[in-house]
């Protein structure tokens, strides 16, 4: 079997693009509801930085809004307690944002109500669904869970260099 041709390609990309918005309203709809997400980008925010401490203009890049915006956001999960700011020894330069623990206790209740209410939505579907569905989303995980957001912009500037992917 071949790779995907260029229109065949586009054709996911719009799809997948469409199908992502859908299900992230779904569960900023659930997270809104429960009383415990007040902004929806915050659940993306605690969750990067439940993987490492980053800094704030790191965070406004992987977020893609301004560093103002991105410092307003930090500054509302510092008084709900779910962030500092840190500064790392020998570099006063340099702030931190990390998680605390109180904001990793957040993000997991959260995480539990939003795959308990997507659950929910998907307990209807049947067996033939829920595989072709798993596929989908293992060719997905499999593309881009490795995928640096500069290195897909680089590939996005420069078509001339073609890459093929084989799953």
């Amino acid at each position: 079997m071949g790779v995907m041709t260029r229109v065949q390609a586009r054709e996911a990309a719009r799809e997948v693009l469409e199908i992502i918005p859908l299900v992230m309203r779904t569960v900023a709809a659930e997270l809104r509801a429960a009383g415990e997400m007040p902004a929806p980008a915050h659940f993306g925010l605690l969750s990067a930085l439940s993987v490492r401490p980053r800094m704030l203009t790191d965070l406004a890049s992987l977020q893609g809004v301004s560093l103002p915006t991105m410092s307003n956001s930090i500054s509302a999960m510092v008084e709900r307690g779910w962030v500092r700011r840190a500064v790392p020894q020998g570099d006063r330069r340099v702030v931190m944002i990390e998680v605390t623990a109180t904001g990793r206790a957040a993000l997991e209740r959260v995480s539990r109500s939003a795959e308990m209410h997507l659950a929910d939505v998907l307990t209807p579907l049947d067996m033939p669904a829920r595989r072709r569905l798993r596929g989908g989303l293992g060719v997905l995980r499999k593309v881009f869970a490795g995928t640096p957001v500069s290195v897909s912009r680089k590939r996005h500037r420069t078509p001339a260099k073609r890459r093929s992917y084989v799953s």
